[in-house]
Parts: C-alpha cells; structure tokens; sequence
C-alpha cells in the first residue's frame, strides 16, 4: 500500500507541474532519485507515464479511464451535448461539473467562438466548490451536515479576494441560491471573469451536477447572467432532469 501512494504521489506532482525531471520530483516529494525512478519505470510500463525530452509527464493511458468515467453513465451522455449547446448559444466557455469526495471536477468543458474565454479549465481538473458558480449550485443543494464536513475537510481556499472563505456567508450565499435557482460566481475563483451555474438534480433531489457559463466580467455583466444566461442554464437543466426521470 505505500507503494501504491508514492506512484499516486508521483502522478500527482506531474499533473501539478505538466512534467518534471526525476531530481524535481524527489526535492518536492522528499524521496530518493532511485525511488522516484523506480516508480516512474513502473508507471510508464504501463502507460501511465511518458517522456518528452528529460521531463516525465501523464501518459495517454489515462485518456482511456477518463473516457470511461464519463462515458460509464447513461445520464452523462445526456450531458455533453447540452455543454456544446450552451457553448454555442452564448459564444461563451461552458462546463459541466459534478462534485466528488468534496471537491469539485471538471467532467465536460467546451469552448465555441472566437471571443470565448480560454483559461485553466479542462476536464479533470479538480477545484474548489465554493470558488465557483457550478460548485455553489451543488453546494446548495447538499445536506447542511455533508457541506459542513466538505468545508472541515477542504477549508475554504481564497483563489481571489472575492472569494467566500467564511462558512456562515457561504450558507447565507447557499440559501440565496436555493430561493433563485441560480448561482454566480462574481470574479471568485479568477479575478475580472464571472459565471453563472444551475444543477442538475435526479428524481430524489439531489445533485448530479451542475451546469455553467463563464465569461469575462466587462462582458458577462449582471443584467446579462441574471436575464438571459440564467434563464438558458435554467431551462436546459430542466430538459436533463425530465429526460433523467422519463428514460
């Protein structure tokens, strides 16, 4: 078993840096050369890590278990046109996500029009659910003891000074977005880009995931997330709830 946590180690320090020599992974990780370079053989054995050049990096095996993470639901194939067409409809960034052991994921992202926004996101990507519009949608919609442990055991990071870091205002943000349908993200997670996210719940009422549309702040302003993208997030998530409960 600790085996298998310095291979999870190493894996994660390569996503952390998008590649690395074996002498940076061992100053970071505090192991040996010749431990971090065992893992590494083992790994890239089976595909899990490749070379380019000196530097280590994730290997192309990992697209295969991530396609079949999100293909392995029939309700997920209902969730990736509806990122497309959300992109496309607004000429803005939109994803989906959904929440897993208290941090959100990125599980489809798309990005139509010249104007549309690039930035760090990309499938996978882990990322705090409070810092943004589709994490606080899922938030809202959890049992107040189950956002209490997320919050014990993740904190509640500043990625900006606008993001909320104090649980009684995220709870007061929550019930907010419970009563409106709707959660924004207001230059929270990247300073001068804003969102706007709305969850998809199943028959129960619990969370899914969570759609949303990201743009920067000059052009996605108030009147425009809270009239017209709200209302598109709003009716698309209705049309995967109802094919969800009908299937």
């Amino acid at each position: 078993m600790k085996s298998l946590d310095k291979s999870i180690k190493i894996l994660d320090a390569l996503v952390r840096s998008d590649g690395a020599r074996v002498s940076e992974l061992s100053d970071v990780l505090g192991m040996p050369n010749s431990t971090v370079h065992a893992h590494l053989s083992a790994l890239k054995q089976h595909g899990l890590v490749r070379t380019d050049g000196d530097l280590n990096k994730i290997g192309l095996k990992f697209l295969h278990y991530s396609g079949s993470v999100r293909y392995d639901d029939e309700v997920f194939s209902l969730i990736e046109p509806k990122v497309t067409f959300l992109a496309r409809e607004t000429e803005e960034r939109s994803q989906f996500i959904v929440e897993q052991d208290g941090q959100g994921v990125y599980l489809f992202t798309e990005t139509i029009g010249d104007a549309a926004v690039q930035t760090d996101v990309r499938p996978g990507k882990f990322v705090g659910l409070h810092a943004t519009a589709a994490g606080k949608a899922i938030l809202a919609h959890l049992p107040d003891g189950r956002v209490d442990e997320i919050i014990s055991q993740h904190g509640l990071t500043a990625y900006t000074p606008r993001t909320i870091t104090e649980r009684d205002a995220l709870f007061e943000e929550l019930s907010t977005i419970r009563d409106r349908g709707y959660a924004i993200n207001d230059e929270e997670r990247i300073m001068k880009q804003r969102a706007v996210g709305v969850p998809v719940l199943n028959p129960a009422g619990d969370p899914l995931g969570a759609f949303s549309v990201s743009g920067p702040a000059h052009r996605v302003d108030s009147d425009r997330l809270h009239e017209t993208v709200s209302g598109l997030l709003l009716g698309t998530a209705e049309e995967v709830e109802l094919n969800i409960q009908y299937r």
